[in-house]
């Protein structure tokens, strides 16, 4: 059961490990791409796993999983939890460090609701800038950067990381054309309200610090993944004020670089199928979106979704 956001319109399969120019009849082509293996896949993911030391360690982080129910019950939105999921968080070793700090920072300039625009301030800028450097400076997105640029997918670090900023941080409509009211990482690390549901909310920190503030009611689990440590993957049901998420999945301790890394690694090298990836010895499986109804620079694609799945 592949668990997490399923998307609607605007996303549609398409060849992995391409890039995408518009055709003289205006519609996206494929381009001569560099194949990324299923073992640099492999071995990649575990790089940037052992690169990952801003991610929670043993105790950060103790969640109170309670009842675990079947893909039937989940759909229902019956609360089986009367317990929080997040009894503890180590907020002064995790949240100081300057990812972590950049991603919190960032969470609060969204609308959550689509069709109504976003605005982008100066302030809302420089928060991005400021996040984007933070995960620049960590040798997990170094680690991302020196494969990319070996494999001759970009022709700089500068490069790539202007084409990961528009990807990710990239205006588009989730409404029609109503509004410019969505992004690839609003959608994946703050989460939306489309047609009554909650759409996207795939990070950790944001469902931490909704169950804080009293926005997010834990209601059940479906998954938990096999890993002694962090990260793990978990599958869980919620409601974020009365919207429901029937379905969700987030890597649970990892850090922002690390979410960012991996699924910009699987969006570049499997866009809109399954990603394998190996995680401290363990399989794991990411799925990736591309927005199909709008494009940037030269034909392409925005992140519509990413998130892991479970089986």
């Amino acid at each position: 059961m592949a668990l997490g956001c399923h998307c609607g319109h605007g996303v549609s399969p398409w060849p992995g490990g391409v890039t995408w120019a518009l055709s003289p009849a205006g519609q996206p082509q494929a381009q001569l791409r560099t194949t990324i293996s299923d073992q640099e896949l492999l071995e990649l993911s575990e790089q940037l796993y052992a690169a990952d030391g801003n991610r929670a360690a043993h105790g950060d982080i103790v969640l109170d999983l309670q009842h675990r129910v079947t893909s039937a019950e989940a759909s229902a939105g019956k609360d089986y939890a009367p317990q929080r999921l997040f009894q503890h968080v180590a907020e002064a070793r995790l949240f100081s460090k300057p990812t972590f700090s950049g991603l919190l920072a960032l969470l609060d300039n969204y609308e959550r609701m689509t069709g109504r625009s976003e605005a982008l301030t100066a302030q809302e800028e420089r928060e991005e800038e400021q996040f984007l450097a933070a995960v620049f400076g960590t040798r997990v997105m170094a680690t991302l950067t020196s494969f990319f640029l070996a494999k001759g997918l970009y022709p700089s670090a500068d490069a790539f990381r202007a084409d990961l900023k528009d990807m990710w941080f990239g205006l588009y409509s989730r409404s029609g054309g109503a509004a410019l009211d969505s992004s690839g990482f609003e959608h994946v690390f703050h989460g939306e309200i489309k047609k009554g549901k909650v759409s996207g909310c795939h990070s950790w920190v944001q469902l931490y610090e909704l169950e804080k503030s009293g926005q997010l009611n834990y209601l059940s689990y479906s998954y938990d993944g096999p890993w002694p440590s962090f990260p793990d993957v978990l599958a869980l049901q919620f409601r974020w004020s009365s919207y429901l998420k029937s379905v969700g999945s987030v890597l649970v301790g990892s850090s922002p670089e690390f979410d960012l890394a991996l699924y910009t690694l699987c969006f570049k090298a499997r866009p809109d199928r399954l990603c394998h990836v190996s995680l401290g010895g363990e399989a794991a499986r990411i799925q990736t979106y591309s927005w199909t109804n709008s494009f940037y620079g030269d034909g392409q694609r925005f992140v519509a979704s990413a998130y892991p799945v479970s089986p």
